[in-house]
């Protein structure tokens, strides 16, 4: 597919990153939890930004090589992923539509906002961790980390299911 051919060069590129899971949660897109940051056209290259979850994340380098494979596999055989760190991703990028999906899955979405102080960003914490599950806020922090270091372990005090906390940062 050419960039030039649609009315819309870049609708079909985002279309197709939309169909790219998160490998650590493959029920949401990149595009969901906001990692694509930018598609633009140089030229006849295509140039796709990506802005890790934090800067140290191993899924980074599977997420380039899956955005690499589907703009192929799209027919985007001229495109260039690259990997943007400023400004910081945040979970505020988090789409309601992802959001969603993480819930549907189990998982409790990041509650509360990002607040940027200066080049530092704080995370403002709820008091209470919503329920995936039932939507009780009758709920406690078992573990500051849980699956990845991105979540926290919770447990439900109604219906007594553990879950993960998408921590926001």
């Amino acid at each position: 597919m050419s960039i030039e051919s649609a009315a819309d060069p870049l609708a079909p590129v985002w279309a197709c990153l939309s169909q790219v899971p998160d490998p650590e949660i493959p029920v949401v897109s990149i595009v969901e939890l906001g990692i694509v940051r930018d598609v633009c056209a140089q030229g006849d290259e295509l140039v796709v930004s990506i802005t890790p979850t934090y800067s140290g994340c191993p899924a980074t380098s599977r997420i380039m090589l899956d955005v690499e494979q589907a703009l192929r596999e799209g027919g985007f055989s001229n495109a260039k992923v690259q990997r943007v760190i400023a400004p910081p991703w945040t979970t505020d990028w988090i789409t309601e539509a992802g959001r969603q999906k993480l819930k549907r899955y189990g998982i409790a979405p990041p509650q509360g906002s990002v607040q940027c102080i200066g080049a530092l960003m704080r995370a403002k914490t709820p008091a209470r961790v919503t329920c995936p599950r039932c939507g009780s806020d009758d709920t406690q922090e078992v573990s500051r980390f849980g699956s990845t270091p991105c979540k926290a372990s919770y447990q439900c005090r109604t219906c007594l299911e553990p879950f993960d906390y998408f921590k926001p940062f």
